[in-house]
């Protein structure tokens, strides 16, 4: 099947959390014999910033950031594809991009794949003129990477004919334990970039422990929080590429995930930091949101805490031979149940109805 897919960068990870998803389901729903395109815009300084080369297992383009560069690539899409994806977030013509897509010919199978549907999902019902009320029910499926039951309702009742989440996971080729780095080490680290739905979170469940926890030690990675006034024990390295990721979730002796608002309320919502850092060996601290128990078990493969207070508890509860007995069972977990070829096998079996395919490529 040719697929072309409409997403924010799959070559830069900057200021784009959505990278590490789009490269380990791609990769693996192309390693099933499908022929994907992604279109990307050049935006935001990514290209400028890319952290990996265009890969053998998809062909990148990358449009002007103009009405007449996305209009060229849905053009030339369209033409070839026997499915179109428009992911959410491309962070240019969005809009645009979103109502013409639900308008191509019914000949081309079309897929929105939101990887954000909690923030989607409450903008929809916060604007009842939001363009994706009429647009979303012309769309073949809905695919999401989160949210659970609440999502599927939510989508359902927004007019989508169906919706399916295809949760983050685990690219094991990608991520995986490798040495320490000194710049690193802490007793908790935080990768984060600096967004308003999450920086509250973040003062309460990493800052503010930070300040009542003097005596650890704490590394906060992520854009935007160079101008953010914090504790002296907390040191920001700044954006952290993803051919960083192993060492920082590896260095510390503990990372901690912070969900955004939205994803927290929704639930089932773990972003692709929770699978990167167990990949890379990390105990992972995470705030409480519904659903953890279906990826990982509290207190046997990763710590919840539903304040900053908790998260304090566990640190000082905690000891190199726990954090790695925890990281150990945390990863076997994720190996088992969660990797992206178990994602991609989701995929192909939503429209190829059957595993003979899937059977035949292993």
């Amino acid at each position: 099947m040719k697929i072309c897919f409409f997403g924010s960068s799959l070559v830069s990870s900057y200021w784009n959390g959505a990278a590490t998803y789009y490269r380990g389901m791609l990769k693996q729903i192309a390693a099933l014999g499908h022929d994907i395109t992604f279109f990307e815009p050049n935006a935001f300084e990514r290209q400028a910033h890319r952290d990996i080369a265009d890969p053998d297992w998809a062909k990148v383009v990358v449009y002007p950031a103009t009405a007449e560069g996305w209009r060229g690539s849905l053009d030339a899409a369209a033409r070839s594809a026997d499915m179109l994806i428009k992911a959410s977030g491309v962070g240019v013509f969005d809009q645009e991009l979103e109502l013409a897509v639900a308008t191509l010919p019914s000949r081309t199978m079309r897929i929105y794949w939101d990887v954000d549907a909690p923030a989607t999902l409450e903008a929809m019902a916060n604007d009842v003129e939001h363009h994706l009320r009429r647009a979303i029910s012309s769309y073949d499926i809905v695919l999401t990477y989160g949210g659970g039951d609440g999502v599927v309702s939510a989508y359902r009742a927004m007019g989508a004919r169906d919706c399916v989440p295809i949760y983050n996971a685990l690219d094991p080729e990608t991520h995986f334990p490798s040495p320490p780095r000194p710049e690193f080490a802490c007793d908790l680290g935080l990768l984060a970039n600096r967004l308003p739905d999450r920086e509250q979170r973040v003062e309460h469940f990493f800052l503010d422990v930070a300040r009542t926890l003097p005596e650890k030690t704490f590394v906060l990675g992520g854009s935007g929080w160079d101008t953010k006034d914090t504790a002296k024990n907390i040191r920001k390295v700044g954006h952290v590429g993803t051919g960083q990721h192993n060492a920082f979730f590896g260095s510390g002796l503990a990372t901690l995930n912070v969900n955004r608002d939205s994803m927290a309320r929704f639930g089932f919502s773990p972003p692709t930091r929770v699978f990167e850092a167990i990949g890379a060996g990390a105990c992972l601290i995470t705030d409480q949101w519904p659903g953890i128990e279906y990826f990982l078990e509290p207190d046997r493969e990763v710590l919840v805490a539903a304040n900053g207070t908790e998260i304090a508890g566990h640190l000082d509860a905690l000891n190199p031979d726990r954090a790695a007995a925890i990281a150990s069972r945390a990863r076997a977990r994720i190996l088992s149940q969660h990797t992206y070829r178990h994602r991609a096998r989701q995929f192909n079996d939503l429209f190829d109805g059957s595993s003979s395919r899937i059977e035949a490529a292993e």
